[in-house]
């Protein structure tokens, strides 16, 4: 998804919108939409079919609530567009998909599993996957930076789930066919249905026989405090279980990879580039800036539990309403000049994270794993190119670059630790 300055809002006919249709993302320009919308209708219902439809809202003050206000809007019912109109079977038992108070009683585990100290635990696992990622880049030949940013987020998830190092690559594949049904790179045989189908049914096999390894072999790993987590008196089910690992790993690979990626096709060939790398102080603002800049989760949907109006739009009880977050970290009304991207933005009030009690509960792992890729980047490369044409995911649901071909240029004292480590 093109993350460029947006055309004029009189230029964007709204009525023949379709915020559903994924190529809009992967070849269209969005955030031109999105910016009619918030100028001209930031609460607009969209009627997909007969009888399906959904509100979207593009504002930020209006996104934060849907997502913040569980009293309002439930995630029950399905927090993705492919399942609207469906009952979703992970409903109350997955994180993701539960209101609170259950919900906080699922999370606090996980949460204190997630602290900053414990995932300070996997920082030289992580460097490690960021050095042997990066290492294509050794010759001085274009190498896709964004494949190899599409691998990273495995080097915690996998590691923190106790997950063997020789599945990653599929179980990244899995996810992102999960994600992107309809891109042509990702989708099966049989369409976008089939292509869910099987990603669903190849990674729930796999955690099944994860878990059934895992019961008689319990460790401090994530997986093992979901089989020891007593939620009410009662220890979660295997389908619970199944779910939140599917939930953590989709979390993981939908979260981080996309962010650098969106950062440096932004930022490569700038002086801005050259201005973040030399000053460490920046590091941390720069990588907020490059989460609202990205905006990896293009959208969470929620369903009203009550009438409510919003802007002057009557939204029903049992209506979908879809909080778009790519917009909401535009939003003029929220951010000082929100379509430049600002190393020193302070404060970033984004919600490229989520907001409210859904707030992203890996959130600690996604920084972590940013800072030190970025820290890489700054500390051992001098300069760096893009070496032909980005190709942006196919997806309603994730805003993201799936190939970045770039040339990087290793600083002369970085090039015998590189090769060192490429052995």
């Amino acid at each position: 998804m093109r993350l460029n300055q947006p055309v004029p809002h009189e230029d964007i006919d709204l009525e023949a919108v379709d915020l559903t249709d994924s190529t809009l993302y992967g070849a269209g320009d969005p955030h031109s939409i999105w910016n009619a919308m918030r100028h001209r209708d930031p609460v607009r219902w969209q009627q997909v079919d007969e009888t399906l439809g959904f509100w979207s809202v593009t504002r930020f003050e209006d996104a934060d609530l849907v997502l913040r206000d569980h009293t309002l809007f439930t995630s029950q019912r399905g927090t993705m567009l492919f399942l609207l109109g469906k009952e979703d079977p992970a409903r109350g038992r997955q994180m993701a998909a539960t209101d609170p108070p259950r919900h906080t009683r699922m999370r606090v585990p996980m949460q204190r599993a997630l602290t900053n100290k414990q995932v300070e635990k996997y920082r030289d696992a992580v460097t490690t996957e960021v050095h042997r990622l990066l290492t294509p880049a050794l010759g001085g030949e274009p190498f896709d930076f964004a494949e190899a940013m599409m691998n990273l987020p495995m080097a915690t998830a996998g590691t923190m789930m106790g997950l063997p190092r020789a599945d990653w690559t599929r179980l990244t594949q899995l996810t992102t066919m999960s994600i992107a049904p309809e891109d042509p790179e990702f989708a099966g045989p049989g369409g976008v249905e089939a292509t869910l189908q099987s990603a669903h049914r190849e990674l729930f096999a796999y955690f099944h026989d994860i878990l059934r390894e895992r019961r008689d072999n319990l460790g401090d790993d994530l997986i093992s405090l979901l089989l020891g987590m007593d939620i009410d008196g009662r220890r979660l089910e295997t389908g619970a279980i199944l779910s939140n690992c599917y939930s953590l790993i989709l979390g993981a690979n939908v979260t981080t990879p996309f962010v650098p990626t969106g950062a440096m096709a932004e930022l490569v060939g700038t002086p801005l580039l050259d201005e973040w790398r030399s000053d460490p102080k920046l590091l941390n603002t720069g990588v907020d800036e490059a989460l609202r800049w990205a905006s990896p989760a293009n959208h969470f949907m929620r369903y009203a539990l009550q009438d409510i109006e919003l802007r002057g739009k009557k939204i029903r009880a049992g209506d979908a309403v879809v909080a778009w977050l790519g917009s909401a970290n535009r939003d003029e009304e929220a951010f000082d000049d929100p379509f430049t991207f600002d190393i020193r933005r302070k404060p970033n009030r984004h919600i490229a994270f989520g907001s409210g009690a859904h707030y992203c509960v890996g959130h600690t792992v996604a920084r972590m794993s940013l800072k030190i890729l970025f820290t890489e980047l700054f500390e051992n490369f001098e300069s760096f190119e893009l070496a032909g044409e980005i190709e942006h995911l196919h997806s309603n649901f994730v805003a993201g670059i799936k190939h970045m071909p770039m040339v990087a240029k290793l600083k002369q004292g970085s090039v015998k630790r590189y090769a060192e480590l490429a052995r």
